[in-house]
């Protein structure tokens, strides 16, 4: 998706009245084969930026376009357009597959990851780690880089969240129509999983960079006839099932991935790229091809063509599997000592599988990689900081006011860095635009009526216990006398917990609870169902961005990030990129010591409660409400300072001199 709004239809009729829609055109007088013609401005999300009939390629800018079977398609010329519209048929094999065969040999780069966010209407991301994947593929475009992806085509997704009357979240399977978003390609391959043949075909969506260079992100699936039931469902759900569902899924995209590039043409990769250890079985793949009693396996080169970026502070997140197991499930012929050897004597952990056969590997941020090489000692490990895409994550009023004062800031997000010298009332009155469009939006979904002129504090993100959402509500009598004195004070939350988690589910009922304790105090909201879309309103809305992780276990974080994009400043204990980020006063405001110690939770909680609740009062609430000019200032260096530099094109480009050459 590219970065002009996330206008995705939203999955409940309370946001479809607020949130634009992707209305299909009205059907014209010209309409043949199923095909509505237009030509406006190209909307902001772009599927193809090939000309389908003479293969020229083409800005989507131009506007001229043409519906087929609900895809857009893009063209060149009127003449190429009434080309198609006559044989629509005739042309189909280009819109199946945008890249030539001579480009997919060009492709130096595979990126493998488990969930991808590209659009929010797509269900085959969860969080963080997806929507980081999909932030890195736009960027990689804008820059031409050439990259592959390649990831799962999850039919019912992560889930769709509602919240009854007392917070209690309850699950549903994401219903979408696959073939609006990607084009099915021809290749077939066989995988041994669980000693069945398992088929597997796959689906390209082509995300279209700013000049018009593509990425092809692969989605694997094997929801398809000959399969057997169990085989079909290996796509259905993004992290469900047990052991040996997620086990089979890493088989699928470790080393399926792998296979169904090479029958898809793509044979001039030189880098595999692993974000997470979910793919890291594919360095089995290229250690053995299918043949892995190899006398002598070539680790060497195996090594030099893989990159391994890991997310995760704390041991339990890395997956590891038992090696009866994965005897069990893998494809024949894998040697147990070789598993061993690799990846742990008693269960196989795939994080170190994959730091053992790769040439680079980095954390996500300069503590985080700290973290990581304590955890994992004898590994060379490095860091590149997170970013975001500044163009999908910046709103409409500050795209147009970057555009007003920063021309080319989209496609060069360090020219940010000039944002310090936008007049402020300019500033005030983008972030004015953003914050009515929040306050619409928790009307429509919630039923509560927000002040607009109130310090509206925002936290989003996944539910779970480390995160702790309820944090700021350590002390509500405390809490009360700020608000009574200070000013008037308002929180929106959103956030899924994930199924499993009983811990996270009860943070959210947390929340929930204290928002009918405060109800005509301090208005307390928790939305449902967060996603991409949910997220750019409350990135770009908010007054103030909160983030309360327990140190060290965020490993970067990047919504932070996105809301610097929109001028919010961020309210944060001292983790992740926020270490970085953070110029006390000046970009915003921390919680917290730099280093919590080793003592018990309970007191770490109490302490950083304190310091938020002391900084509430002596700091934010009297900057935003009594020196208003320091605010505006605040929130320029938030842009200035932080979405200048925390952007995936840094990032890219450190991957691409750091990972990638050599």
């Amino acid at each position: 998706m590219s970065g002009a709004g996330l206008t995705a239809p939203p999955k409940d009729q309370r946001a479809r009245a607020i949130v634009p829609s992707r209305k299909r055109p009205p059907p014209c007088s010209r309409r043949r084969a199923a095909i509505t013609m237009s030509r406006r401005k190209a909307l902001p999300v772009k599927k193809s930026a090939t000309d389908p009939v003479c293969g020229m390629t083409v800005l989507p800018d131009s506007g001229l376009c043409t519906h087929y079977k609900r895809k857009t398609v893009y063209f060149c010329s009127e003449y190429c357009r009434d080309k198609f519209i006559a044989q629509p048929e005739r042309y189909l094999p280009a819109l199946v597959a945008s890249s030539s065969d001579k480009d997919k040999a060009q492709r130096r780069i595979a990126y493998f990851s488990m969930e991808v966010a590209v659009e929010s209407d797509m269900p085959i991301y969860s969080g963080g780690l997806g929507v980081l994947a999909g932030d890195m593929l736009k960027s990689c475009a804008d820059l031409r880089l050439p990259l592959v992806a390649v990831s799962l085509l999850y039919r019912k997704g992560y889930f769709d969240q509602s919240l009854d009357a007392a917070g209690g979240q309850k699950e549903a399977p994401v219903r979408w129509d696959v073939e609006k978003f990607v084009q099915p390609l021809p290749a077939v391959i066989e995988l041994e999983i669980e000693r069945r043949t398992v088929k597997v075909r796959a689906w390209q969506y082509s995300v279209a960079g700013q000049a018009g260079h593509q990425v092809p992100l692969i989605l694997l699936d094997t929801d398809m006839e000959g399969n057997a039931a169990q085989d079909r469902a290996l796509v259905h759900h993004l992290y469900g099932g047990d052991q040996r569902y997620r086990l089979a899924q890493e088989v699928l995209l470790g080393i399926g991935g792998v296979r169904m590039l090479r029958a898809l043409g793509y044979t001039g990769v030189q880098k595999y790229h692993m974000n997470e250890g979910h793919a890291s079985l594919l360095v089995l793949e290229l250690l053995g091809e299918g043949n892995w009693a190899v006398e002598s396996p070539d680790f060497a080169s195996v090594r030099n063509r893989c990159v391994f970026t890991t997310h995760t502070p704390v041991p339990a997140g890395h997956d590891h599997f038992d090696h009866d197991l994965l005897a069990q499930v893998l494809p024949p012929g894998m040697p147990r000592s070789l598993l061993q050897m690799l990846g742990g004597a008693d269960e196989l952990n795939m994080t170190r599988l994959g730091f053992t056969l790769s040439r680079y590997v980095n954390g996500v941020a300069r503590r985080h990689g700290e973290v990581s090489r304590e955890m994992f000692p004898g590994y060379p490990i490095h860091h590149i900081t997170n970013g975001v895409h500044s163009a999908t994550w910046t709103c409409d009023s500050f795209r147009r006011l970057f555009d007003s004062y920063l021309p080319g800031w989209s496609n060069d997000p360090s020219m940010l860095r000039h944002a310090i010298g936008i007049p402020r009332e300019a500033v005030w009155a983008a972030h004015v635009e953003a914050k009515a469009r929040l306050l619409a939006l928790v009307r429509e979904r919630s039923g509560v009526d927000l002040d607009p002129d109130a310090l509206t504090i925002v936290f989003a993100r996944r539910a779970t216990s480390y995160k702790r959402a309820d944090l700021v509500f350590t002390d509500l009598a405390r809490l009360r006398r700020i608000a009574k004195a200070g000013g008037a004070l308002q929180f929106v939350f959103a956030g899924k917990a994930h199924p499993r988690d009983l811990d996270g589910k009860k943070l959210i009922k947390r929340v929930v609870g204290v928002a009918r304790q405060t109800a005509g105090e301090i208005p307390v909201v928790y939305l449902q169902n967060y996603d991409m879309d949910l997220a750019k309103v409350l990135v770009s809305g908010a007054d103030v961005w909160l983030n309360t992780p327990q140190r060290p276990l965020e490993a970067s974080g990047t919504s932070g990030m996105k809301a610097a994009h929109n001028g919010v400043p961020s309210f944060s204990t001292l983790d992740g990129w926020w270490l970085e980020g953070y110029l006390e006063g000046l970009t915003g405001w921390s919680i917290g010591a730099r280093d919590a110690g080793r003592g018990e939770a309970a007191k770490i909680n109490r302490q950083d409660a304190d310091d938020l609740y002391r900084k509430l009062e002596n700091d934010l609430l009297p900057t935003f409400y009594q020196r208003r000019e320091h605010w505006i200032d605040v929130m320029r260096y938030a842009i200035a300072l932080n979405a200048s530099y925390f952007n995936t094109h840094r990032m890219v480009q450190e991957y691409a001199t750091n990972a990638y050459l050599g």
